[in-house]
């Protein structure tokens, strides 16, 4: 018997965040009254789910056998909610007072929203943006992604500069409202990727199929950021780099593919050889080098996806030049000064 559908479901993902369970919950909880709250647990091994259950009875606990990633994870548990629209919300996460409201009002006001995020701000440094969405995100012409408030690793005060509401390309994972009809449609989170640039990918997906995304900064929240896997970690950078290239090669246009995966290619080797400069960069290189071999074992799975995407061209937010270049060779930094 298929339970009776709720508005919005709060969901938060959990692999051995007790830490951050003890320093965010109460305030999520606080600030979150008009929604269900479901903490998806990826088989950790420390003692947050009993932690949750003893002081947290209002939150809803659904359990993964096996850590299986933040792609896999969310869609596992996402088939178990009935709820219109779900707010994914990362464990390091501060909310402010009245966060959800212009979410909700946002998509509610136009069907063709698919996904939506809020303002993100550095927990550590509340006055600036943060790296994982700022407010807003963008994909240049070669596939690297950029925000409103961050170029490459060049973040910005929040000087009310980014205030708007504005479509955009992509909404952080940190923090998304994603409709969960439409995220159905396009089949959820692509498994594959297991953990980085999945929010992309599917925010890519649903443009692709005619769909709207959106950032509304009257909503804005704190985001520690590395809560899972560090800054510096090699399978932080494997992960970036293969999903780039799994998301380039099933949404792109075959033309576009033709011209940008060559030129990728080049840019990845180029990357690699930087990271020979650069503390532990012997382990990120191979982690390139990794990520081109496990990008090319999964061609044949990645031509069978494309084949259930429609590519489209002109998407709203992916721009026709290269922030590589505007970026290294222009010297831009500020997303304001951008064509």
């Amino acid at each position: 018997m298929e339970t009776q559908k709720i508005k919005t479901a709060l969901v938060i993902l959990n692999w051995n965040g007790k830490n951050w369970l003890e320093k965010f919950l109460p305030n999520i909880l606080i600030f979150s009254k008009d929604v269900n709250i479901f903490l998806v647990d990826n088989a950790s091994s420390d003692d947050s789910v009993s932690f949750v259950e003893e002081y947290y009875n209002k939150v809803t606990i659904i359990s993964n056998k096996i850590n299986c990633g933040f792609a896999k994870g969310y869609n596992n548990s996402l088939r178990y909610i009935n709820a219109e629209y779900y707010i994914l919300l990362n464990s390091d996460i501060e909310v402010s007072k009245g966060w959800i409201s212009p979410l909700i009002k946002l998509m509610d006001a136009d069907i063709n929203i698919a996904a939506c995020q809020p303002k993100i701000l550095d927990f550590n440094n509340k006055e600036y943006f943060e790296y994982a969405g700022a407010s807003g995100g963008y994909i240049d012409n070669l596939g690297y992604p950029f925000c409103r408030g961050r170029i490459f690793d060049n973040i910005e005060r929040d000087n009310g500069q980014y205030n708007d509401k504005a479509e955009i390309f992509w909404a952080t994972g940190a923090c998304i409202v994603v409709r969960s009809s439409v995220f159905w449609e396009v089949n959820g989170f692509d498994e594959d990727f297991f953990a980085h640039q999945e929010e992309i990918d599917l925010c890519w997906r649903l443009k692709n199929n005619g769909y709207k995304i959106m950032v509304e900064p009257k909503s804005f929240v704190y985001h520690v950021g590395g809560g899972t896997l560090a800054v510096g970690s090699p399978l932080k950078t494997f992960l970036n780099f293969r999903n780039n290239l799994f998301m380039l090669f099933k949404n792109l246009t075959l033309n576009q593919l033709l011209y940008v995966l060559p030129l990728r290619l080049i840019l990845d080797g180029i990357a690699a050889i930087t990271f020979l400069q650069k503390n532990n960069g012997i382990s990120h290189f191979f982690s390139v080098a990794k990520a081109h071999f496990s990008f090319y074992y999964k061609i044949f799975d990645l031509i069978k996806k494309r084949r259930n995407i429609k590519q489209m061209k002109n998407l709203t937010a992916k721009m026709p030049w290269s922030i590589l270049l505007k970026n290294k060779i222009q010297g831009i930094k500020i997303f304001s000064r951008l064509n």
